[in-house]
């Protein structure tokens, strides 16, 4: 097997007498995705920040293509690609010109101007080439910010919430680019507000939690952590005091409110719907699902939070 392309050991990064990273330990390999999942403040801008030689660790040890990003920061900023949520480009510069302008900053001289034609035509820019970034769409201008993460042909990408804000549509463009790239041998690593995202894209997905890793493992490994089937319905908020069971998720809609509970199997998620109805609550929007990402993550923070 060959050598893993991000490492990190036991990372600990701390902001005065809080601790953000709270011994981290990561491996992932080249080509694969990774999904960093958790809610604000769960210690995700921190990771990456830590990975992309930001934020220099308290404790512990990161590498990115086998370099210490402390030792070697400059070179292992010369190998990485970084995209936000906010697009960093300069709005008064046509696309092209944006990519040609990162082109020189990275060292590529008189290649610039090629590369940045290149990736034009690889991610699909050239309606928008010759326009002003200001001028165009949200969800163009992530595309191009992409391009421009892509000009210096990273070994890893990392994308920190890259469609937040974007239309569906938008989103699975990119989702289209991410798996181009990794079928290349790109290294990703992805955090994301949207379960689903990491669901469709992510080879393997941690979860953090005030710091720590509260879970690890494949989407389909994470879902098997509460197996059996999840109940989702909606009551009258008056009622949701007489439902049996405590609800692990409640989402208020006006005079309603949307409820979940996990059940062991198939039929004691019947019997549990039928006992509902018995009990003459007025349920509307019934359904009985398997486990999603978005489940196991109302579980895990959940419990690691009332535990804690």
């Amino acid at each position: 097997m060959s050598a893993p392309t991000v490492v990190v050991e036991d990372l600990h990064v701390a902001y005065g007498s809080t601790w953000a990273l709270d011994g981290v330990d990561l491996r992932v390999a080249a080509g694969a995705t990774l999904g960093v999942l958790g809610h604000n403040g769960a210690g995700k801008t921190t990771l990456i920040r830590a990975l992309t030689t930001l934020v220099r660790p308290t404790v512990g040890r990161v590498e990115i293509t086998g370099l210490d990003v402390v030792a070697d920061a400059t070179e292992v900023r010369r190998r990485i690609g970084v995209t936000g949520q906010y697009a960093g480009l300069d709005e008064f510069l046509t696309a092209r010109e944006n990519l040609e302008l990162v082109g020189r900053l990275a060292g590529l001289g008189r290649r610039a101007r090629p590369r940045a034609d290149a990736l034009i035509d690889r991610l699909g820019l050239h309606e928008y080439a010759a326009r002003r970034v200001g001028e165009i769409s949200g969800g163009s201008r992530r595309r191009v910010d992409l391009a421009a993460s892509l000009v210096a042909d990273p070994a890893v990408l990392f994308l920190d919430e890259p469609t937040t804000g974007l239309d569906p549509l938008a989103r699975a463009g990119l989702w289209e680019v991410v798996d181009e790239l990794t079928g290349a041998g790109t290294t990703v690593v992805l955090t994301t507000q949207y379960l689903e995202e990491a669901d469709r894209l992510a080879d393997h997905i941690v979860i953090l939690e005030r710091g720590r890793i509260a879970a690890s493992g494949t989407p389909a490994e994470l879902k098997r952590i509460i197996g059996g089937k999840v109940v989702h319905l909606t009551v009258p908020a008056e009622q949701v005091p007489d439902l049996p069971f405590i609800p692990e998720d409640d989402r208020t809609d006006g005079s309603r409110v949307r409820v979940s509970v996990t059940v062991v199997d198939a039929p004691t998620a019947t019997a549990l719907v039928a006992d509902l109805h018995r009990g003459g609550l007025e349920i509307t929007d019934l359904d009985v699902t398997s486990p999603s990402l978005d489940d196991v993550f109302t579980h895990l923070t959940h419990t690691t939070g009332a535990t804690r």
